[in-house]
């Protein structure tokens, strides 16, 4: 069994611009000698690893809905300067857009049953509309 991790964007516009903001992040890791995969740092590490590394993705809400998820490739443990653990989450570089889900604010992260993940966007009859029309129609509810 899987499970999902859903995180908020903080300060990201939509889509395109956290897209952006890791291709920015990704180049000064390489440039840091470290692997190009996007990286988010947060405190805690989920207890529920093996099921998170189990196919599961970080969903990302932003602007009130989730819009965005990557697959979780690994999490690394490291202490701070001040030696306060935090955990790293190592991202697939590859951000897919998802249907839109509004979903509430919320501190830190939280696990997501997959049966409540929305489907990406393309994996349903709509699929073949353009990304921006379907986002459009599903702020409206049309979708």
């Amino acid at each position: 069994m899987n499970v999902h991790l859903i995180k908020l964007a903080v300060g990201v516009e939509d889509f395109d611009h956290l897209a952006h903001l890791q291709q920015q992040r990704m180049a000064a890791y390489v440039a840091q000698g470290l692997s190009a995969n996007p990286r988010h740092v947060t405190r805690m590490k989920p207890k529920r690893e093996a099921e998170v590394l189990n196919g599961g993705s970080i969903y990302w809400v932003i602007k009130g809905a989730i819009r965005a998820r990557q697959e979780l490739l690994a999490f690394e443990s490291y202490s701070d300067d001040e030696g306060v653990k935090r955990c790293v989450m190592i991202l697939s570089p590859k951000l897919v857009a998802t249907q839109n889900r509004p979903h509430r604010a919320f501190q830190g992260w939280r696990y997501l049953d997959p049966a409540k993940a929305p489907p990406d966007v393309g994996s349903t009859p709509n699929g073949d509309m353009p990304l921006e029309l379907a986002r459009d129609l599903e702020e409206l509810g049309l979708l």
